[in-house]
């Protein structure tokens, strides 16, 4: 039921009548600004509120995002600095505009309050994703990377810092799946910084200044730069590798140093850049999104340049060969310095291009069952987007290895333990899973048409958006799994089925 919500932070009893214009119980004005209706809480801090609402001023009455300011400051003047930093920052993120970006829609003040009013995202944010879907992989992690990075290019080159990356303030559109940067801390901070120099260095454990375990130690000082928000990133990505908050890790005692290495399955080249990303000293830390987009492109070929880029020593201009890299001859005519310039251009082209190709050459990669074995039982467990096309692995103890968006089609994993791995928009159709033990084991959004999954112990896996037609589900424990009533009529079960809520039936009656 929809309701209309007092957003007086002393309101005991916040939820009205959705017609009501004041608070039945403590007589605040339900309407914001002559314009907005809120009608849920969706959450509090020291520093304010967030809420849905409604702009009652449009057909429609369009949802979206309101942040009440709501500064822990008792002094008149201290509250009249935070309002006038807060209005003051709201119009610097006024002028942003980015479609990975919230659009800032208003910004006002209300009852003695300072409001934001955002566009709403429908999507869900990458804390709750890892919590649902499991653990990246490189692969996913390289992606994410290269989707977050020109966002953050972009606010920096706005001169703004965003000043509270992490996975709870990154969302994942519905509708198209692309990342959405949410939550600036930059109003919350600059108004912060300013209220702990009004009431004294005492204080400064009062006032939010980042997320713990993301917010590195210049930004805590309240010194935040521009790779404040690089270190975030980079604990953002432990977090989504690892699924362990940062503040969980242990610390080196001689460097302030986090040591999540040993957590993850990545490669050495992947490590480095997050352990750059994640230095405490500034001065070792990346300076700009640009140097962390070069290492993030350039790194996984370097050795292939190295292979590819030829000096012809016999050449009296020392003519560089970059035939292989299908740059050309660059003996053009030019001067030595404009060669140069030209094929460092085409050096930086040929090397986007040979990238673009390596990562569409990883989804056709093909495995055996003694490369995949040898891998695994080295420690891989990461074996997203591959093809592992009808291979053997029938009796294998693959539990928790990650198949996202891997094809998978005809694989034998009969009698495997994948007990919380991670099927995640892969292609399992004419798979073999009989009697496989895939307790709470991720299959969201995988395609397991005409698959066996006869026998198989499914309690408490995630089939959300599975494509279940013709599965055979005869005997199979679906007990706890998320499965619903039409992916069940378009399977192929039997009276030694359990359903998910544990019970056996011996006719199909949905």
């Amino acid at each position: 039921m929809i309701i209309s919500y007092c957003v007086n932070p002393n309101c005991s009893e916040p939820k009205n009548h959705p017609k009501l214009k004041k608070c039945n119980n403590c007589g605040s004005s339900l309407i914001l600004n002559n314009r907005y209706r809120v009608i849920k809480m969706l959450g509090k801090g020291g520093f304010g509120a967030t809420f849905v609402g409604v702009d009652l001023t449009v057909i429609g009455d369009p949802l979206c995002v309101v942040k009440q300011l709501r500064p822990m400051a008792d002094d008149p003047q201290a509250l009249k600095t935070a309002i006038s930093l807060f209005e003051r920052e709201a119009k610097t993120l006024d002028k942003i505009s980015h479609p990975q970006i919230p659009k800032l829609m208003d910004y006002f003040a209300d009852q003695g309050q300072f409001y934001l009013i955002q566009e709403l995202i429908n999507g869900q944010n990458l804390q709750r994703e890892i919590k649902n879907q499991g653990v990246y992989g490189e692969i996913a992690i390289r992606r994410f990377l290269e989707e977050i990075t020109p966002i953050l290019k972009y606010l920096h080159s706005e001169k703004v810092i965003h000043r509270d990356i992490k996975p709870a303030n990154i969302l994942r559109q519905k509708k198209d799946g692309k990342l959405i940067l949410i939550d600036f801390g930059a109003v919350k901070d600059q108004v912060n910084t300013q209220l702990a120099k009004t009431m004294g260095q005492t204080a400064l454990t009062k006032f939010s200044v980042g997320t713990m375990g993301y917010a590195p130690p210049e930004q805590l000082a309240m010194r935040p730069v521009y790779s404040s928000d690089i270190y975030a990133l980079g604990a953002t990505c432990v977090y989504l590798i690892t699924g362990k908050s940062p503040k969980n890790f242990s610390i080196d005692p001689n460097t302030g140093q986090l040591l999540w290495q040993q957590d993850v399955n990545i490669s050495s080249g992947l490590l480095k850049i997050i352990q750059k990303m994640l230095a405490q000293d500034t001065r070792e830390r990346y300076k700009t999104v640009d140097e962390l987009i070069e290492a993030l492109n350039i790194q996984p070929f370097q050795q292939s340049l190295s292979q590819n880029i030829v000096n012809n020593q016999a050449s009296k201009d020392s003519r560089i060969d970059l035939s292989q890299l299908g740059v050309g001859n660059l003996d053009d005519g030019h001067t030595q310095a404009t060669k140069t310039i030209s094929a460092t251009e085409k050096i930086q082209k040929a090397i986007q291009q040979r990238r673009n190709k390596t990562q569409n050459k990883n989804i056709s990669l093909k495995w055996d069952e003694e490369k995949f074995l040898t891998a695994f039982n080295s420690g891989k467990k990461d074996f997203s987007d591959q093809d592992l096309q009808g291979l053997n692995l029938q009796g294998s103890k693959l539990n928790k290895c990650i198949f996202r968006y891997s094809q998978l089609q005809e694989i034998m994993l009969a009698d495997t333990n994948l007990s919380q791995a991670n099927f995640y928009g892969a292609d399992l159709s004419n798979a073999n899973l009989t009697n496989a033990n895939l307790v709470q084991t991720y299959f969201s959004k995988s395609n397991l048409e005409n698959a066996d999954l006869k026998g198989a112990n499914l309690a408490s896996a995630d089939l959300t958006n599975a494509n279940l037609t013709n599965t055979n589900l005869c005997g199979a424990n679906l007990k706890n799994a998320k499965i619903n009533q039409q992916q069940l009529k378009d399977a192929r079960i039997n009276w030694t089925t359990t359903f998910p809520d544990g019970s056996r039936r011996w006719w199909k009656v949905f």
